[in-house]
């Protein structure tokens, strides 16, 4: 069936989202710890912000840690969380986006969920661009948990005495996730040449353009991001229509 050409909708792109992998392969070629790796991937989050920053990009979110992650080894594990600890207090520190960490913290050493939600609170004045750092985070659960906040909610309104079950919507979902004040994204970007999402923003990412880039996260590079916001410029998003 032809597409009505009217019906064509070109997007602006306010909201991107990245899955940084492939930092223990790149170290690995280069016969470097993992620590090394995942330091460089680290140092990478703050290029790629300022990047997106001058792109006049809105709302950034970056996976740095899958809930899955936390069965790798107390080796590897250690020497993330010291990691992911120098990384809240660098944006903490460079006072320069609006941090908003996504993910379930209560996974983490308590000593690191402290210092994202420092780091919340210490940048939520500043204007300009949104940075969501998703760590401890997974998209089946974040779904999981915003139904068990509806169903709270439903039990609740019928202890209080209503009659009848409340119409759920795809709206009241939305409203109860990690991003619920915030746009979905128009691109997600996975680094290392890995063509899949792993459950990354699954229901915020349902009309999301894809890309893939074959370099691994550490060598990620602005030409590679630009690269990345052409390909989904010459893109035409139906979005069903």
């Amino acid at each position: 069936m032809a597409t009505d050409p009217g019906s064509l909708v070109v997007q602006p792109l306010r909201h991107v989202a990245l899955i940084l992998d492939g930092n223990r392969r790149w170290a690995s070629e280069r016969g470097l710890s993992v620590d090394d790796g995942h330091r460089i991937g680290r140092d990478k989050v703050f290029d790629v912000l300022g990047w997106c920053e001058d792109a006049g990009i809105d709302v950034v979110t970056l996976w740095v840690l899958a809930v899955k992650n936390l069965r790798r080894s107390c080796a590897e594990l250690d020497g993330l969380y010291q990691i992911f600890e120098e990384l809240a207090k660098g944006l903490t520190a460079r006072q320069r986006w609006r941090i908003r960490a996504l993910g379930f913290l209560d996974l983490l050493p308590m000593h690191v969920a402290k210092l994202f939600r420092e780091a919340e609170v210490a940048t939520q004045h500043l204007p300009g661009l949104q940075a969501n750092i998703a760590i401890a985070y997974d998209g089946r659960l974040e779904i999981v948990h915003a139904i068990q906040r509806l169903a709270y909610q439903a039990r609740r309104d019928a202890l209080a005495g209503g009659s009848e079950a409340p119409a759920v919507t795809p709206g009241d979902v939305a409203s109860l996730l990690f991003t619920h004040d915030q746009p979905d994204p128009d691109l997600v970007i996975r680094t290392s040449g890995e063509m899949r999402l792993s459950g990354f923003l699954i229901w915020q990412a349902a009309q999301s353009e894809l890309y893939f880039c074959r370099k691994y996260w550490p060598d990620f590079a602005r030409e590679d991001l630009h690269m990345a916001l052409d390909d989904y410029a010459h893109r035409t998003r139906r979005l069903g229509l």
